[in-house]
């Protein structure tokens, strides 16, 4: 019997994706492990890898595809003795997305970047203990979903009720940790519709004509999330900046000493490299920071993820040193070569992107003096660093010629006072200017 080939979810929180290309083409013989496809998420293009053996008999979904639903079928493979030739597509349903396999789950290294929707079949990932939590052994029933909360629904589930015109915030599911399924649907009847909550909306920019000669590109599935997520930023977290000038001399001068010990060991560190430890050790030092706002519920974490901008053909993307304040500068700077590498070729993993507890971005390389950055929802800060540069600057009572570099803090309001920003703020510059504190 032939085998459907079925669009994968490629990330926890994935409803659909662009098939980029076909890597094999109709006819070739399959072995599992076989990469057939690159697939396009909103953060990265990955590959997809063939689990089962056979001819590929059929493509059903071409290469270039946008908004292929998770689940829906995309070939058809032939198996051992069967006709290539005589293989259909499916027709109908069939061909549509499905509720996605049961799968298991892959641990979060940190807090997700956002609620995440999990696959049917498939256990929410805990971002953070709860006190409300039940026990472990205590299964509490589902419940409909209060306002300002995030309904949890497989694709197949949300396009059913958006067609029969059902409120999926009066339904209490039935699949995992109360997720809404086909099934719930089927059984329900359309509802007059809950009033929505006073919420930013985040449109798309509205299409226009011009007579000034350009090239137009279609926007990426990465572009149109940083679009997205940014505007939603802006809208809905009141941000603070606080902006600090820095001695960066002692700092540059320790990682001159290092990189001269470190040179046998082929390890190079950069100022960011020194940044980030800096930033982690802030965070754990001054804990009302490393903060999120999850719901009615403010999350402080135990350790410091840094989510660290990096710069890619299609945008920008922020991979994750985990446990940077417990990491060595070593450690940290083969990590982050490892991971900027990945993340311009398209390659970073979802568990290697998603989380975080606060993010840097330096743009001091550009020569940019200070900027201030947008905070990474649900993270509650981000830390803006500009370019390191010859100023007058008092030291020890005395008017020098120094290294000086402006850091900016964003801080999510809501979570953060302004006074337990300026600690941060004052711990940041602190183990800059004195850097062999990051270290013990």
């Amino acid at each position: 019997m032939a085998i459907e080939l079925k669009m994968p979810a490629l990330s926890p929180t994935m409803e659909e994706g662009t098939l980029a290309k076909w890597l094999v083409k109709e006819g070739d013989t399959i072995a599992a492990g076989d990469i057939m496809a690159e697939i396009e998420t909103d953060k990265a293009t990955m590959e997809f890898e063939a689990v089962d053996e056979g001819v590929l008999a059929k493509i059903l979904v071409a290469e270039g595809t946008d908004e292929v639903a998770v689940g829906t079928v995309i070939a058809m493979i032939a198996e051992e003795g069967e006709d290539a030739d005589s293989i259909e597509a499916p027709s109908g349903d069939a061909a549509k997305a499905k509720e996605p396999e049961p799968a298991t789950p892959k641990a979060e290294a940190a807090a997700p970047e956002e609620p995440n929707e999990p696959e049917a079949g498939k256990p929410a990932p805990k971002a953070a203990a709860k006190s409300s939590d039940p026990a472990p052994d205590i299964e509490a029933p589902p419940a409909p979903v209060k306002d300002g909360e995030r309904v949890k629904a497989s694709p197949l589930a949300r396009r059913l009720a958006e067609a029969k015109g059902i409120d999926l915030t009066t339904i209490s599911g039935s699949g995992p940790k109360g997720r809404i399924v086909k099934a719930d649907i089927d059984g329900t009847e359309a509802a007059p519709a809950k009033a929505a909550p006073d919420k930013a909306a985040a449109p798309a920019p509205a299409a226009f004509d011009t007579d000034i000669p350009h090239e137009a590109e279609k926007l990426s599935n990465m572009r149109k999330t940083i679009a997205r997520r940014l505007t939603e930023a802006k809208q809905t977290v009141p941000h603070i900046y606080l902006t600090v000038d820095i001695h960066l001399d002692p700092l540059l001068s320790l990682r001159k000493e290092l990189n001269a010990t470190l040179e046998a060991r082929d390890i190079k560190l950069s100022v960011n490299d020194l940044l980030i430890k800096a930033l982690a050790v802030s965070l754990m030092q001054v804990p009302k920071c490393n903060v999120s706002i999850s719901g009615d519920q403010l999350l402080t974490y135990s350790r410091a993820d840094i989510s660290v901008a990096v710069s890619v053909p299609n945008g920008l993307i922020t991979p994750i040193i985990v446990g940077a304040d417990s990491k060595s500068l070593s450690a940290i700077s083969n990590e982050m070569r490892d991971l900027a590498a990945k993340a311009k070729d398209g390659k970073l993993q979802p568990h290697e992107y998603q989380g975080g507890t606060a993010s840097i971005s330096n743009m001091g390389m550009f020569g940019i003096k200070q900027f201030d950055a947008v905070i990474n929802p649900p993270q509650g800060m981000i830390m803006a660093i500009g370019a390191g540069e010859q100023r007058p600057y008092v030291i020890d009572g005395e008017l020098q010629a120094a290294t000086v570099m402006s850091a900016t803090g964003s801080f999510d309001h809501r979570a953060i006072d302004g006074a337990d920003g300026a600690q941060l703020m004052q711990a940041f510059k602190a183990l800059c200017e004195n850097p062999l504190g990051m270290l013990t």
